[in-house]
């Protein structure tokens, strides 16, 4: 009678100790692969990645090339208003629009610290938008090339400015009545070709 532990047969005891041993180890990689099958992961829904990119910057194309401060010549500004001729119960509203040239995107300092509206009458100067500014704001703005961009719009109280006379409570009034003014402007030193004439009421 053969027992597991003292096995009987014409073939030396490790002989059959080896294949048990062989037997024992195929039971087992079928147990392990039973319990692979029975337990692998399902499908499901795919967890999305969340791989984040860096934002580009205004001062970088999406390629990552850095652009450049626009050249003067590359630029071009206007003065805009909101129509040409005003009655009395009307305020001008004036900006610019500043155009890049140029045949490549570029950075421009547009801000209303470097704005500079000047009305004149003639030879004379009537107002001026740095007499009495207070808290201008630098901002830079990035144009594509021949794209165009306007400032907000402010309103002019057709008053006269002087840096001294920035405290009156009561500027002067300048004279309507069909008087006609013209509008100039430059932003960061860069001037516009034309001015925008306008009529008073």
């Amino acid at each position: 009678m053969s027992t597991f532990r003292n096995p009987v047969g014409p073939q030396p005891t490790n002989v059959y100790w080896r294949r048990r041993l062989i037997v024992g180890l195929g039971v087992v990689a079928v147990i392990v692969v039973i319990l692979l099958i029975v337990f692998a992961p399902r499908g499901g829904t795919p967890t999305a990645s969340t791989t984040t990119k860096p934002p580009v910057s205004a001062s970088e194309t999406p390629g990552g090339d850095a652009v450049a401060a626009c050249a003067t010549g590359d630029l071009a500004v206007e003065a805009v208003t909101d129509r040409a001729s005003y009655s009395a119960d009307q305020l001008p509203m004036i900006s610019v629009t500043i155009t890049n040239t140029g045949t490549v995107p570029c950075e421009v300092d547009a801000g209303s610290d470097v704005q500079v509206y000047t009305i004149t009458s003639g030879d004379e100067t009537i107002w001026k938008s740095s007499d009495c500014q207070s808290e201008p704001e630098s901002t830079t703005t990035e144009l594509a090339a021949g794209e165009s961009v306007e400032s907000t719009p402010f309103e002019w109280d057709r008053t006269r400015s002087s840096t001294k006379t920035c405290d009156d409570e009561s500027p002067s009034k300048v004279t309507a009545k069909g008087a006609s003014y013209h509008v100039s402007v430059s932003v960061d030193g860069v001037k516009a070709a034309k001015t925008r004439q306008i009529i008073l009421n």
